[in-house]
């Protein structure tokens, strides 16, 4: 879609219909790079590309929150140097982009656990994101290490180790999501899937609970701010009963 269409389909938009909050699965890097008959890197780097395009559609349409998943606890079963390359691209272009985030005023964080991480990567990618902390514009999380589960028996730890009986007596869905890595965030309104798998891969399952889910067979790589914008129209045109009839 040229150009002028973007911003033609950008007009259609109704401010007062855009979600607060969009998770984004980022899926299809691997067979992007495949169908080149080039390395799967060669995909995660094209995709790092992308997220940079979206990262600016959100800013333009102030969107309060965007969730990226972008390594899973599961990553790790990947082939060693795949899982290196996408590490080392991690650090590398966080380190590039911290500029424009701060003329932005974006501010970045990791969700997701230490476990298994090198504590000196830790340190120097938290270390990054960290200059992004006194900015008060759009909030980006960056899925990193990161599974759903693990967060919620890690919550659970949390609450636990706090030994406080009154608040384990009068635990509830609303007050647990404090010890959730989001914590004093809204709830995804949509979570977008690439790629045309029909599942969350262990993706804010806690919070996703009453989200909007919309899949594209677009690869993401192939992503851009069109397919974005279609994404938040299909989801503006649904009507969310939350459980209710």
């Amino acid at each position: 879609m040229a150009k002028q269409d973007y911003k033609k389909l950008l007009a259609e938009l109704d401010p007062s219909k855009l979600p607060r909050h969009i998770g984004i699965i980022m899926d299809g890097n691997g067979r992007w790079a495949k169908r080149r008959n080039r390395p799967r890197l060669y995909g995660h780097r094209a995709g790092v590309r992308v997220l940079r395009e979206v990262v600016e559609l959100g800013v333009e349409l102030k969107i309060a929150y965007l969730t990226f998943y972008a390594f899973s606890t599961e990553n790790w079963n990947r082939p060693h140097d795949e899982v290196n390359g996408l590490l080392r691209l991690l650090k590398d272009r966080l380190k590039k982009q911290i500029p424009q985030m701060m003329e932005q005023n974006i501010y970045a964080q990791f969700i997701g656990t230490t476990v298994g991480l090198d504590e000196n990567y830790w340190k120097e990618v938290s270390a990054t994101v960290a200059q992004t902390h006194h900015n008060t514009g759009m909030v980006i999380n960056f899925a990193f290490n990161y599974g759903g589960r693990l967060e919620i028996i890690e919550g659970i730890k949390k609450l636990v180790a706090e030994g406080n009986a009154e608040k384990t007596t009068n635990l509830n869905p609303d007050n647990f999501n404090e010890y959730l890595y989001t914590a004093g965030q809204p709830d995804p309104d949509l979570i977008i899937r690439t790629s045309g798998e029909m599942r969350l891969s262990n993706f804010l399952l806690w919070q996703s609970a009453y989200s909007e889910i919309y899949v594209t067979e677009t690869l993401w790589p192939d992503f851009n701010k069109v397919e974005l914008i279609q994404a938040i129209l299909d989801y503006s045109n649904r009507i969310r009963r939350f459980g209710g009839s």
